[in-house]
This record gives structure tokens, C-alpha cells and sequence, in this order.
């Protein structure tokens, strides 16, 4: 992504490349194309961010259809658009085709700081939890003839998340000092991995090495 990042918007010719390798690895994961797009759908606030900008910015300007439209504002709001879709394209397969417990094992490979990846994996194991205390209550509220029907509600719906919020804090000291009480020391414990095989390495580097030479060749042309 950093290839990508820093590739100016004007090398039209290595962005149609990029679109085509992240599609093709999507065709090759067998991803459903239907799922891709819904999950893609999660752009569309900076998509209009992006169609607002071409109408402002100075120096060069185009008149279309009564309005003024600038070089720059058009670059940048077509940039915004094509790397933010190359980066959401690219998290929706990550996510796709690796598990959650792979992700946070790669993050640990990548030297991210422990607490973090730690912090990451109790999201991820509690947050189901937290979910169903929601539900809990919902049916308990309810049980008792609550409806939100508007703004009269919402202190009734505050103290209702400032309850969860409550529960949620007592419920992680709890698991905390039942993790100290067993010797936590501030490292989860694993499950030896298996040594990665050369194809999965060849796997790997292959799309960042392809971006990279896609860049540099575009520069050398120019």
C-alpha cells in the first residue's frame, strides 16, 4: 500500500495495473464479487467528500455546465477516490481470507507493540460478549413496555449505555485479576506456528514487488 500511496494520481497507466492486480486476486480467492461490493459500500462518505473537491482550489480552472471546476481539486478528489478504493478493496480481502487470529499473529510478526495486539485479541474474544449483554437488556427494557419513540428517550437510552459501559469495565477487572491470579505477565500464551513454506514467501512478496516495478517503470518512462 505504500507503492500505492505514493504513486502520484497523474500515473493513470499504474493505477488501471494496481486495479487490475487487487481484482485479479479477488477472482484467484474466489471472493463473491456481491459481497466485495456491500462490504465496499463502507467508502461512500469520502466518495462524496471527494466529488465536493473539484470545486474548489485555484490556479487552472474549467467551466462545465456553469460551473467552475479546478485542475487540482479534480486530481485530489480523484486520488482520494482511487487509493481509498485500492485500500478498502485490499482490507476486504485481508479480512476475507484470513482469519482474525492470523491477522493479530501477523501483527505480532510485524513487531507491533504487544499491548496493542493484546488489546486487539480481548476486543475480538469479548465482544461478543458485550453483545449479548446488549440483548440482555434489550429484552429486559422490553419486558417492562419500553419503546424509544424519540428525544424523551434518549436520557432513558444514555443511562442504558452508560450501564453497559459499567458492566463491561467490572467484567474486564474481573477477567484481569483472574489473569494475574493465574501468572499473566502481560503476553497471551500460543500455539507454536508452523515455518512458513518458500511458496507461501513467494506468495507474499509477489504483489508489493509487482506494485513497486509498476511505479518505478512508470517514473523511467517519464
Amino acid at each position: 500500500m505504500l507503492v500505492v500511496v505514493t504513486t502520484p494520481i497523474t500515473n493513470w497507466v499504474s493505477y488501471l495495473v494496481y486495479f487490475s492486480l487487487i481484482i485479479t486476486v479477488i477472482l484467484v480467492a474466489r471472493l463473491p464479487l456481491l459481497t466485495v461490493f456491500k462490504r465496499s459500500l463502507i467508502e461512500i462518505p469520502f466518495v462524496l467528500f471527494a466529488v465536493l473537491m473539484p470545486f474548489f482550489g485555484t490556479g487552472e480552472s474549467y467551466q462545465v455546465g456553469g460551473f467552475t471546476l479546478y485542475r487540482e481539486g479534480i486530481l485530489a478528489g480523484t486520488a482520494i477516490v482511487a487509493k481509498g478504493t485500492l485500500g478498502v478493496l485490499g482490507a476486504i480481502t485481508l479480512s476475507s481470507t484470513s482469519t482474525a487470529r492470523e491477522i493479530l499473529r501477523g501483527l505480532e510478526r510485524l513487531k507491533l507493540p504487544a499491548l496493542m495486539v493484546n488489546i486487539a485479541s480481548f476486543m475480538l474474544r469479548y465482544i461478543n460478549v458485550v453483545t449479548d449483554e446488549m440483548e440482555r437488556m434489550r429484552i429486559a427494557r422490553a419486558s417492562r413496555g419500553f419503546e424509544a419513540k424519540g428525544i424523551r428517550d434518549w436520557r432513558i437510552l444514555a443511562s442504558v449505555l452508560a450501564t453497559l459501559f459499567m458492566r463491561s469495565y467490572e467484567r474486564g477487572e474481573r477477567v484481569h485479576l483472574a489473569m494475574l491470579s493465574r501468572g499473566f505477565t502481560g503476553v497471551l500464551p500460543r500455539t507454536p506456528d508452523s515455518p512458513p513454506r518458500p511458496r507461501q514467501y513467494l506468495q507474499v512478496v509477489s504483489l508489493p514487488l509487482l506494485a513497486l516495478l509498476i511505479a518505478l517503470s512508470e517514473r523511467i518512462l517519464r
